[in-house]
C-alpha cells in the first residue's frame, strides 16, 4: 500500500535553492516576473536597473494598465520593483503614470 500523506515532498519548488542575482539582466528579469504575477498587466519592458544601497536591485518596470484605441492614448505605468541581493521582492510601488503618446517632460 503506497503512503500518499507524503506527496509533494522533496519537489524542486520545496528543495530547490535560489542562486543569487548574476547581474543587471537577470534582476530585470527576477523583477519583471515578480511584477507580473502581482499586478497583472502586460508588460512593456524594463526602463532602469541599478544596485540598491543594500547590495540589492531596483528595477523600473514598465505596463501597459489600460489599452485604447488608438493605442497612443492608451495608460502605462511605471513601477519601481525593489529585490533583495538573491532576488526576492521586497516591495513595489507604482512612480508614474502616462500616455503613450506623451511627450517626456
Amino acid at each position: 500500500m503506497t503512503d500518499n500523506g507524503g506527496r509533494g515532498r522533496g519537489t524542486t519548488a520545496t528543495t530547490e535553492r535560489r542562486r543569487p542575482v548574476r547581474g543587471a539582466q537577470d534582476a530585470a528579469r527576477r523583477a519583471a516576473d515578480s511584477l507580473a504575477a502581482l499586478v497583472h498587466h502586460r508588460l512593456e519592458g524594463v526602463s532602469a536597473v541599478g544596485r540598491s544601497e543594500d547590495d540589492g536591485w531596483i528595477v523600473n518596470v514598465d505596463v501597459l494598465e489600460l489599452a485604447r484605441i488608438p493605442d497612443t492614448t492608451s495608460l502605462l505605468a511605471t513601477y519601481e520593483v525593489e529585490l533583495d541581493p538573491a532576488g526576492d521582492l521586497l516591495c513595489y510601488r507604482r512612480i508614474a503614470r502616462y500616455r503613450r503618446g506623451a511627450q517626456d517632460q
